[in-house]
């Protein structure tokens, strides 16, 4: 390819809890059909691939990959990892999400292999497993922004089941078992035995008042402040056993395999290893497999470790991650300043703020643009510009 930076056309995805102005307005579309839109996903996902605008039209990016892999990736990212090894994505988050967690890459691999023998189609609503790979991910708030994230230590959870009347049984469970037997004594309940707990539960806390740090706010959310009459949503649990994180502008977490989390309210950015492998727990009307759940939650308190970011001269933030497939910075340029960089892998940039000029090409608000390996570039930057970029975090050159 002749142009070695190329503007990207995402794919907006129109999940049930999804917002419905926010990414139109940010892409630039108008929702005539008032869909919720909840992601707007920006990588070479083969299920709905970004969009490249090259010298020869329009091209779907996975397509690109498979036609050139070394082009588009670099030769020690398809030695490594064969793909693109990350989707970049604007998340509104207007609903719930469901609770969650995600195996690591050895457990993948096995569980995928198992359902592929025991024939289990891909598209199978109660297929755990959709490919072999891992699917750590960070998210940075692009506002305020709710999640759930791991379980609480053991003196603020132990605070809970001695606070909350309906759980105050759950004390000797957790007295005697820890976490995993607390967890799966909620989770294996029979659905009228958690009926008769939750019940009580939800109608106390739909007619009381409460903020958001309160898991009040969001059982009385889920219910949109309407007792149901039965079968509970046992996701009730969790919000109460998980912390409650706010994240502020600019601030980032990042979620490891076996880590239980759900996003709860607001926007952001979501990077993440090219991975559809989801184990849920709960606030979802999807397949919920509780064995294969309890093998792979990491089953202690933790304390969210929100990070803040490290700031270069450049006008560069960097989220340090634990990872090898995937980083992800913020870049930050006032008054026109320019950032000069070489690109070792392919490099994904959205701007969220102001215009941005890099090379050949001109972005604004809401546009995408790949750098493709090995180019040298200068952003620059018309008035206050901010962008994220996501990149794998190639160790230097040998």
């Amino acid at each position: 390819m002749k142009d070695k930076i190329l503007k990207l056309q995402g794919k907006v995805q129109h999940y049930a809890w999804g917002g419905y102005e926010y990414i139109p307005q940010l892409v630039g579309f108008e929702n005539t059909e008032n869909k919720p839109c909840a992601e707007y996903w920006m990588g070479a996902h083969q299920s709905a691939s970004g969009t490249l605008e090259t010298e020869n039209g329009l091209a779907k990016w996975y397509d690109l990959i498979k036609q050139e892999p070394i082009e588009h990736l670099g030769e020690r990212v398809y030695e490594q990892f064969g793909e693109l090894p990350y989707l970049l994505k604007i998340l509104d988050v207007r609903e719930m999400l469901s609770i969650q967690v995600h195996p690591t890459k050895e457990e993948a691999r096995k569980g995928f292999e198992r359902e592929e023998a025991a024939g289990v189609p891909i598209s199978a609503s109660h297929r755990n497993y959709k490919d072999k790979n891992h699917k750590p991910e960070v998210m940075v708030a692009l506002g305020e922004f709710w999640l759930l994230h791991g379980f609480k230590k053991e003196e603020a959870l132990q605070q809970v089941l001695d606070t909350v009347p309906e759980f105050n049984f759950l004390s000797k469970v957790f007295a005697g078992g820890g976490y995993y037997d607390l967890y799966k004594t909620v989770m294996e309940m029979p659905q009228e035995e958690a009926d008769t707990l939750l019940l009580s539960l939800v109608e106390r806390e739909i007619t009381t008042p409460h903020t958001k740090d309160d898991p009040g706010y969001w059982v009385s959310k889920l219910y949109d402040g309407v007792l149901p009459t039965s079968n509970v949503d046992r996701g009730i649990f969790s919000i109460y056993f998980f912390n409650i994180v706010k994240v502020n502008e600019g601030e980032a977490v990042f979620q490891g395999a076996g880590v239980p989390h759900a996003y709860l309210e607001g926007q952001n950015v979501e990077l993440m290893a090219n991975s559809d492998n989801v184990l849920r727990g709960g606030l979802t009307s999807k397949h919920i497999d509780v064995p294969e759940l309890l093998k792979h939650i990491v089953f202690e308190g933790v304390e969210p470790n929100i990070l803040t970011g490290q700031v270069s001269t450049t006008g560069e933030i960097d989220y340090p991650l634990p990872v090898e497939d995937f980083g992800v910075s913020a870049i930050k340029l006032e008054n026109g300043r320019e950032y000069v960089s070489k690109s070792k892998s392919a490099e994904i940039f959205i701007v969220m703020e102001g215009e941005a000029h890099c090379d050949n090409i001109t972005c604004k608000r809401g546009e995408a643009f790949v750098v493709l390996p090995n180019e040298e570039y200068t952003i620059r930057g018309i008035e206050n510009v901010v962008l994220y970029k996501a990149f794998v975090p190639l160790a230097k050159s040998k």
